[in-house]
């Protein structure tokens, strides 16, 4: 990966819907070797896909995060079984030190919140949990120049 690949990374990251030709533009390269090396950035697994940012605060909805600590060892194969079985839950990470797993889920409102909190303390060793909820927002990765929310 060279620093045109970087490049034209950094503005998909910013707008994955600019058109080729744009792009190229900006890195001093024709639409055709653009479409070329976005191609095989994306054959390569660099570009694993594209995503719509949406406004939660529109749409309804919570985000929260929670904390689990789990009895015996932690994988990520244990988590892909628990995220399969709660659909709220849009990711996790698997940590080292404390806690075990950090989740991050999308629930409508306080009550389906609390559903699915006690959904995740009822898993099989899962021994304490700790729920944060979400009340702003920014990821650098976006380039988003206004972070979300009113805090």
């Amino acid at each position: 990966m060279d620093r045109l690949d970087r490049a034209i990374i950094d503005l998909l990251r910013h707008d994955a819907r600019a058109p080729v030709s744009e792009i190229g533009r900006r890195v001093g390269l024709s639409s055709a070797a653009t479409g070329r090396r976005i191609a095989r950035l994306e054959s390569s697994g660099v570009i694993q896909g594209y995503v719509t940012l949406v406004n939660d605060d529109d749409v309804g909805g919570l985000d929260a995060f929670a904390e689990l600590r789990l009895s015996g060892e932690t994988s990520g194969d244990s988590m892909q079984h628990i995220a399969h079985r709660v659909p709220e839950i849009t990711q996790y990470y698997v940590m080292a030190g404390d806690p075990d797993v950090l989740v991050r889920f999308q629930v409508a409102n306080v009550g389906h919140l609390h559903t699915v909190v006690n959904t995740l303390r009822r898993m099989e060793n899962v021994t304490d949990t700790k729920t944060l909820m979400i009340l702003a927002a920014w990821d650098r990765r976006t380039n988003d120049p206004s972070p979300q929310g009113d805090a």
